[in-house]
């Protein structure tokens, strides 16, 4: 024990154990609800969010890629009965998907709310005293000028007014205090990346994108029944269909060929088509990277290719079939693969799977093979297959395949007879007298998606925000500054400035020299250090 102290005197209570308060359930409910709205863990949510998004990317979703998903199961069925359980095919509508995007949405607002209204109390708070001592202060300067104390004290109010600062005139100088638009714009910033958040996940619940083949002088209907594949949002319906429809007049692509190389590079597609609405119709061109925008829909050129009018006729002389078959390219000269299905009219179900070569050469070993995209010598071939095409099951079929397992071959193949080869105007007749098949025309085709997104224009408006509320917060400082007037005994009287930064403010120094400078009127004055 010191001498100095009494025998009696303790520094503190005997030691006795702490007991922490109980929290109880509101108490603990405050606490996550602290921590879920709290930045570190909006930003932790926001990583989360991006690393949950990377399954999507990675194998094929049942929202954009159906026909992706099947062939996944096809060819792995283990591996997709796990990932499947998982969600990893419905990954941006999955449970722990839906759950991080609902508590960053949570964080996000409990983060801005009390940001904001903290803001806004500070906007309507005048700008803080002048401190007792500006001496202390890092950037201080202090000049001695002459003049009615009163006079220098309203121009110090005239200066930082000037300078952008909201003042304060107090008895001995004024104050001032600048840079609340770094704030309001990090609030922007915050406000407009909710916005995306809002949009994006109501705004894909109306969305609707589907995909349709149109042949020169066809026309598609924006109606449901319409489209080749739809793929419809959460909350699409069907009355969303603008009513409109879009007639094929022409398509034309150009070509440049290379001599180096002999290839035919594409230089342009373009699409015309007449646009029918209630108001009227009018004609517009499609091209690549340049949509047609009708009816809220944006309308994109995917593809192109020849559609060969196939006719069919029966023994007895009948049409059975006869309208243009979109031929699916194969290659950069347009070698198309397409099928032709016979379901009633002949005396067996028929299935064709033809070839066409727009600019047809032979090859030493007799097979064929277009040399040139554009149709230069035009010859279409059919190897014929019979049997029960399966139509009649009521089982969706595509149009583009022919499951051929259950049929026979009679033309092409180990068969021993020749497939059926037809230049543009010729017609072949079917083997076993089954009747003719006649290459009758040859219009083009184009495959177009139409796609409604009513996000497009919050999340553009979002965007904008976001990159200005960015730009704004890193280029604006959070400044204070303040103007004192001592009088002396004469005429002069001892002028202190003072300025301080919220942050790092590397122009701070320099804003300090410009403000005395505007004070005394001499952009050359030298300051003097207190």
């Amino acid at each position: 024990m010191e001498p100095l102290r009494p025998s009696d005197f303790h520094d503190s209570e005997p030691e006795r154990q702490i007991e922490q308060p109980r929290l109880g359930l509101s108490g603990w409910g405050r606490f996550f609800w602290r921590q879920l709205t709290s930045m570190r863990t909006a930003l932790v949510l926001l990583l989360l969010l991006a690393l949950a998004a990377i399954p999507g990317s990675l194998v094929p979703q049942r929202s954009s890629n159906p026909n992706g998903v099947i062939q996944f199961k096809r060819e792995d069925p283990d591996l997709f009965a796990v990932l499947d359980s998982l969600q990893l095919f419905d990954t941006f509508s999955s449970v722990w998907f839906s759950s991080i995007y609902l508590l960053l949405f949570i964080s996000l607002i409990g983060c801005i709310l009390p940001r904001t209204n903290h803001h806004l109390k500070a906007l309507r708070q005048p700008p803080p005293a002048t401190p007792r001592n500006l001496q202390r202060l890092e950037h201080f300067y202090s000049e001695t000028l002459s003049g009615d104390p009163a006079v220098l004290r309203a121009r110090a109010a005239q200066v930082l007014k000037s300078s952008g600062y909201r003042t304060l005139e107090q008895s001995d100088g004024a104050a001032g205090e600048r840079g609340y638009l770094r704030e309001t714009a990090n609030l922007v910033f915050h406000f407009a990346l909710v916005g995306i958040l809002v949009a994006v996940g109501l705004g894909t619940g109306f969305k609707y994108q589907g995909q349709r083949v149109i042949v020169e002088g066809q026309s598609f209907t924006n109606q449901l029944t319409s489209y080749d594949s739809f793929n419809p949002g959460r909350f699409f319906s069907e009355t969303a269909l603008a009513p409109y429809s879009l007639t094929l007049n022409r398509f034309t692509p150009t070509y440049q060929f290379d001599l180096t190389s002999g290839r035919a590079n594409p230089l342009d597609f373009a699409a015309d088509v007449t646009i029918t609405e209630a108001e009227g119709s009018v004609t517009e061109s499609i091209r690549v990277n340049s949509p047609l925008s009708v009816g809220g829909t944006s309308v994109y050129l995917l593809g192109n290719g020849f559609a060969p009018w196939v006719t069919v006729t029966s023994p007895s002389g009948d049409v059975v079939f006869s309208q243009p078959v979109a031929f699916l390219p194969q290659d950069s000269n347009l070698t198309s693969l397409g099928i032709v299905k016979i379901p009633d009219g002949l005396s067996q179900q028929m299935g064709l799977v033809g070839f066409f070569y727009p600019s047809a050469v032979v090859l030493e070993s007799g097979a064929f093979t277009s040399v040139y995209p554009e149709p230069e010598q035009p010859l279409l071939t059919f190897n014929v297959f019979s049997g029960d095409l399966g139509l009649d099951e009521g089982v969706p079929r595509n149009a583009y395949s022919l499951d051929t397992e259950e049929l026979t071959q009679q033309t092409g193949g180990e068969t021993g007879v020749e497939s059926l080869v037809m230049n543009l105007g010729e017609s072949a007749e079917l083997p076993g007298g089954l009747g003719s098949v006649e290459f009758t025309a040859l219009p083009r085709f184009v495959s177009v998606d139409i796609h409604r997104d009513p996000t497009q224009l919050p999340v553009g408006i979002s965007s904008v925000l976001i990159m200005a509320g960015l730009v704004v917060s890193l280029f604006v400082t959070r400044r204070r500054a303040w103007i004192r007037i001592v009088p002396g005994k004469t005429n002069e009287s001892a002028v202190e400035f003072a300025v301080l930064s919220r942050g790092d403010d590397p122009g701070l120094e320099q804003a300090l020299k410009q403000l005395v400078a505007d004070f005394s009127q001499d952009a050359e004055s030298t300051l003097k250090p207190s």
